[in-house]
């Protein structure tokens, strides 16, 4: 099996949908699921609660730079999360699906 990834990323509400065709049409990713989070976190020594998008993006593992670097210049946060967890079992026609996508 190749390399794939499953990546998450938070960003505002606003943003989410123009931000996840942007990484589809630049095929860095085959799919992204946008899901409504409550997010409760650390910034700058106190607690903060936002209301965030999670986008949930299917992808190559040799795609992850170049996700880094258009989330790096694309992203309105200073400090974005941009996690990428491996895909260790998957159904091999999602899998090829993907591959024919990106």
């Amino acid at each position: 099996m190749k390399g794939y990834l499953v990546v998450l990323i938070t960003i505002p509400p606003e943003l989410a949908q123009e931000f996840a065709r942007e990484l589809v049409e630049r095929k860095l990713g085959a799919c992204v699921n946008i899901s409504e989070v409550n997010s409760l976190y650390w910034w700058k020594g106190k607690v903060e609660e936002s209301k965030e998008r999670l986008l949930i993006i299917k992808t190559k593992v040799e795609l992850f730079k170049d996700i880094l670097k258009f989330v790096k210049e694309k992203h309105p946060y200073s400090v974005a999360e941009v996690i990428g967890l491996p895909v260790v079992v998957g159904n091999e026609d999602y899998l090829s699906w993907i591959d024919e996508s990106l």
